[in-house]
């Protein structure tokens, strides 16, 4: 598979959403994401922030090219989703796109380091394994290379995923509720890598989050309500929290 990686033009949006609408049955027809409509800029931090069930990640994997949407186009840097075959999707994503879940999605049967070169690897990059070692050891992972999912933390496992998603220097950044299996603690010091990782490497970041704290510390955000997408203010009493 050819990657598409090309250089972007920083004037121009690195994703743009025209009237998404996505619509499943289920047996009777729901749509989840209501004609959206949005763009974001390279090097932007955009929150999409909302209760959960409010159709967030749904529109994230409409936006990164995982699923299709019933409806509407989508615009991923330079390429029309629409136009392209899963192949053609596939290879777009390759080219520009990293991923962060809340699950982590790493693979048991390999060690730190094995998960990090495999993007890499898969790529053809020979530098594969030197370069996924520089990536741990950003993370603060140097000395866990050789060690399985199974023998981390949970805050250890997201690390490594960060290493894995910034290893292919990505364009954008698609994080879906990244801390959302940690606590409080672990997942206050992942968010800080995150941000630092991403201003580091000048990655476009697409944040979906429930935490209001969480999505103010992106440079703006669209708010995700029964599917329909709307610009997001924080408000400041809330991000005070109780008296």
């Amino acid at each position: 598979m050819s990657s598409l990686k090309t250089p972007l033009d920083d004037s121009q949006p690195i994703l743009t959403v025209e009237g998404v609408t996505q619509t499943v049955r289920t047996p009777e027809p729901l749509t989840i994401v209501h004609e959206a409509s949005l763009q974001i800029f390279p090097g932007e931090a955009v929150a999409l922030v909302g209760p959960s069930g409010a159709g967030k990640s749904t529109l994230l994997a409409l936006m990164a090219g995982l699923d299709t949407p019933t409806a509407g186009r989508i615009t991923l840097a330079g390429q029309s989703l629409e136009r392209l075959d899963e192949d053609g999707r596939a290879a777009v994503r390759a080219g520009h796109v990293g991923f962060v879940f809340q699950s982590f999605q790493l693979i048991d049967g390999l060690n730190a380091l094995e998960n990090v070169a495999l993007p890499l690897e898969l790529a053809g990059e020979r530098r594969a394994e030197a370069r996924a070692r520089e990536a741990l050891v950003e993370v603060g992972l140097g000395e866990r290379l050789a060690h399985m999912p199974r023998q981390l933390s949970g805050g250890e496992q997201q690390r490594v995923a960060l290493a894995r998603a910034f290893v292919i220097e990505p364009d954008i950044l698609f994080a879906d509720e990244p801390t959302g299996s940690l606590d409080t603690a672990t997942g206050e010091h992942v968010i800080d890598l995150l941000f630092r990782l991403r201003e580091r490497h000048q990655t476009t970041l697409v944040l979906v989050t429930h935490d209001p704290a969480l999505a103010a510390r992106c440079d703006r955000g669209f708010e995700v309500n029964a599917g329909r997408v709307s610009d997001w203010q924080p408000d400041p009493d809330a991000l005070r929290g109780p008296k």
